[in-house]
């Protein structure tokens, strides 16, 4: 079993480089099926990811996914970037990598003034503004875990569900155990609360699914190899850099949120 995330070594075979709205897609989908986030037509969405081709159609459709749409904007215009749906704009906002550090904390708090304040309760509001001069980034941890509006419930006899939300709706990883058919077993680093705080735990077995009737994201895949995972769905294999930059930003948007919780 897996101890710590970085344990959780990739084959050393290159990943080659996908337009930036098929990358979003792919890490979209997961919750897009369940209904959500993004526009209602999944299916669309999946025909589109698994098609590869037609990037004007996918980049037409993520400017609907209102969570994380103004995101990506914000971490392309903090680099001089024109295109949100440049691929290290989308691999910044699902995984992390270098380009958090551009945007400055004043233009985050902005964001989340213009995007929350309505929507979050006067005793909350304070908090969350004040995450970005903590060193809190747009990042889908920090959506995820200091921005997700059940939050709040950790606090009650209702933990365990909204853990389990929480869990589903983070980017996870895993080792891949086997291949079964459409499905994945891979071994995973779930989030635990413990004391009031949430950590990084034993890693488990999980079935995740990677095709739907043969069709996904994913190729030539085999036991060793690590995928991401966002709600039960394998989005795609990630290299070690990938891999380390989801593992280091999780755990640190983790320490992020245990300062408020």
């Amino acid at each position: 079993m897996i101890a710590e995330p970085f344990q959780a070594r990739p084959r050393p075979r290159p990943i080659e480089p996908v337009p930036g709205p098929l990358l979003f897609a792919r890490y979209a989908f997961g919750p897009n099926r369940l209904g959500y986030c993004g526009p209602a037509d999944a299916a669309e969405l999946f025909e589109l990811a698994v098609d590869g081709r037609r990037t004007a159609d996918l980049r037409a459709l993520a400017q609907r996914f209102e969570g994380a749409w103004p995101y990506l904007a914000l971490i392309a215009r903090a680099n001089g970037r024109p295109d949100p749906l440049d691929p290290e704009v989308v691999e910044a906002y699902w995984l992390g990598n270098g380009l958090q550090a551009s945007v400055r904390p004043s233009a985050f708090g902005d964001s989340l003034m213009e995007r929350f304040r309505a929507r979050v309760g006067r005793t909350e509001w304070p908090w969350l503004l004040a995450k970005p001069a903590t060193g809190a980034k747009p990042i889908h941890a920090f959506h995820v875990l200091d921005v997700f509006p059940r939050m709040g419930l950790l606090r009650s006899d209702r933990a365990d569900a909204v853990l389990d939300v929480i869990e589903g709706c983070r980017v996870r990883w895993g080792r891949v155990l086997s291949v079964d058919g459409d499905w994945l077993v891979v071994d995973v680093v779930p989030l635990t609360l413990d004391g009031g705080r949430l950590a990084l735990g034993q890693s488990r077995p999980e079935r995740i699914q990677a095709w739907q009737r043969g069709a996904g994201f994913l190729s030539e895949i085999e036991p060793g190899d690590v995928v991401s995972i966002h709600w039960t769905w394998a989005c795609e294999r990630l290299d070690r850099r990938r891999l380390t930059n989801l593992a280091g930003w999780t755990r640190r948007q983790l320490a992020l949120t245990n300062q408020t919780m």
